[in-house]
């Protein structure tokens, strides 16, 4: 088997693989600067703090990623709500989105549970609807919900001990981007417009 991916020791191949050129010379400085103020503003966190932001945007971010696809607009809402519920920084959010994009799109459902099961610890009943409200927010920010997405908010609902009248509510702030309800109103010839 590793022959196939190795070859085996007895053939020489003389090939010469050329490689990419190396990214053009920078200082770095005000990246590595920038970088360094964030983890130090996370380091400062309470430690329970930071473990309650964490859980949050890796709920967030396994919700943007039901459909095996995190979209620059769901990226941006995981942003903006981070920002807006947590009062953190545009470049804290930033940096923190992309850890949990990363962390959803390689360790996924192995995690899944464990870390909204964390949340909930973490979390008071008020502080779960708001992450199921942005739950929301950020899968409808292609502007559809789809088959997947709404398997995936249903099971962190349950995870995080929504009821489903409450779930129900929140859906319905939703319903015109439901892909099920755009195909019935594409068939029927009344799709709202854009």
């Amino acid at each position: 088997m590793f022959h196939r991916f190795f070859g085996s020791s007895s053939q020489k191949d003389d090939t010469i693989v050329e490689r990419p050129a190396p990214p053009p010379p920078s200082d770095g400085a005000g990246d590595t600067a920038t970088v360094r103020r964030i983890v130090a503003k996370l380091e400062a966190m309470p430690p329970e703090q930071a473990r309650f932001l964490a859980a949050a945007a890796y709920t967030l971010a396994r919700a943007a990623n039901a459909d095996m696809d995190i979209s620059d607009e769901e990226t941006a809402a995981i942003e903006r709500e981070l920002q807006g519920h947590e009062s953190i920084d545009e470049a804290t959010a930033v940096l923190v989105t992309e850890m949990a994009k990363l962390q959803a799109k390689t360790v996924g459902a192995t995690e899944d549970y464990v870390v909204t099961r964390e949340f909930k610890k973490l979390s008071d009943a008020g502080q779960r609807l708001v992450v199921m409200r942005a739950c929301f927010a950020v899968m409808a920010a292609n502007g559809t919900i789809s088959a997947e997405e709404t398997a995936v908010i249903n099971q962190i609902a349950d995870e995080l001990d929504i009821d489903e009248a409450t779930l129900n509510t929140i859906r319905a702030d939703y319903h015109e981007q439901f892909s099920a309800v755009q195909a019935v109103r594409r068939i029927a010839g009344n799709a709202p417009s854009a």
